[in-house]
């Protein structure tokens, strides 16, 4: 079974992720050694790949549920009118 590609989606929200992610630690840590930024870089990555992979998939229509392609014309079905014998006014 192939593994399946990202969407642009997961592309976009991971990789987002990863740089804001990142560049919010390394702010709220001061960290200069690196050895902490080595850390900071495998967490961001890990919080990226996390949100990329939740993100939800379109959803696929089942195989065997298929939608017509043009849809067929409505029909009226009106009554025909009832003849009845014409009646003749009387002159007044």
């Amino acid at each position: 079974m192939a593994m399946p590609r990202p969407t642009a989606a997961q592309l976009a929200y991971g990789s987002c992720t990863v740089i804001f992610s990142t560049f919010a630690m390394l702010l709220l840590s001061q960290t200069s050694s690196g050895a902490g930024i080595a850390v900071i870089a495998v967490a961001a990555l890990a919080l990226g790949l996390l949100v990329a992979m939740t993100v939800p998939l379109p959803q696929k229509r089942p195989a065997g549920v298929e939608q017509p392609a043009s849809p067929e014309p409505l029909r009226a079905s009106v009554p025909a009118p009832a003849h009845e014998p014409v009646r003749e006014r009387a002159a007044s």
